[in-house]
């Protein structure tokens, strides 16, 4: 059987992203908490450098730096990309990892709730999402697989044999919010608890279907020849995450008063509205279509 014997909880990616930089603490500190029988588990804090500097990164964004041509590239050095290399030798390697199961802890500037994003497809990912969702029924399943092979996927998360993050919002940056603390830690819980049941084949019966997004594209927000932005995102949109957006409803709003239209052709869900970590390429929200997850 598929057993997951070595699981990694990975926080502070982002430097300013606190919640999972204190969860891994809070674990540290009760080393129960993310243990289980069946399998071990290793605590990482990815970015510490970036944290002491209350910064999300301090050259590169260190959730973009894991494809494979990237790790191999020994012209890529500045820390974040140093980094990667070394997280990659403690945790994968990428494509033979020692670590089974990659949980990455995030949180969002974002209205989003507790997300669990899965960025590869397959039966494991489909019957954990079943259960987390079962367990936790104000979670949203976020899928964004079909994109990328998994070599090469730049996220931290693909290092492992099998990757998750949990994405946790909303949260300013630099700040720590109980409620969203609370969550992150109740979705990693349900997570260990389900590779502990899947390890010894004794999983609940699962929800033979499970709604669940996927990710189509992003938008970035109105700008000028000069890159300049011209308006905001809507005020109905704002903080509606997970909420449809329909063709034709505005989206955004110019600073002189007029309304921008949805003109795409069927209904979407928006997702990282105004995410301000995002705020230095203009995105302005991620667009998703509505799926069900089904388990054979």
């Amino acid at each position: 059987m598929d057993k997951i014997k070595q699981v990694a909880i990975v926080g502070g990616v982002h430097g300013n992203e606190f919640s999972g930089i204190y969860l891994v603490k809070q674990y540290q500190a009760k080393p129960q908490l993310a243990s289980r029988a069946g399998f071990n588990t290793e605590l990482v804090w990815a970015n510490p450098e970036a944290h002491h500097a209350n910064k999300r990164y301090l050259h590169s964004d260190l959730n973009r730096q894991f494809k494979n041509v990237d790790l191999a590239n020994p012209h890529l050095t500045n820390y974040e990309q140093s980094r990667a290399k070394v997280l990659n030798a403690q945790l994968g390697p990428k494509g033979n990892a020692k670590t089974d199961l990659l949980i990455d802890l995030h949180n969002t500037t974002s209205n989003m709730g507790a997300c669990l994003i899965l960025t590869q497809a397959g039966d494991f990912y489909n019957k954990l999402a079943a259960y987390v969702k079962m367990r936790m029924p104000e979670a949203i399943i976020s899928r964004d697989e079909d994109h990328f092979a998994a070599e090469e996927h730049a996220l931290m998360c693909t290092l492992g044999r099998y990757g998750v993050l949990v994405e946790v919002g909303p949260q300013p940056q630099s700040v720590l919010r109980q409620d969203v603390l609370d969550l992150m830690h109740c979705m990693t819980q349900h997570i260990l608890d389900f590779v502990e049941l899947y390890n010894s084949d004794s999983l609940p019966p699962l929800p033979k279907q499970t709604e669940a997004f996927r990710y189509l594209h992003s938008i970035k927000l109105p700008v000028n020849d000069k890159g300049e932005r011209l308006g905001m995102v809507h005020k109905n949109v704002q903080d509606r995450d997970y909420q449809p957006i329909n063709p034709g409803d505005p989206i955004f709003t110019l600073f002189d008063g007029t309304e921008i239209y949805y003109d795409g052709d069927s209904t979407v869900y928006p997702t990282f509205i105004n995410e301000a970590a995002y705020y230095d390429n203009n995105l302005a929200m991620s667009l998703n279509e509505k799926v069900v997850i089904t388990l054979e």
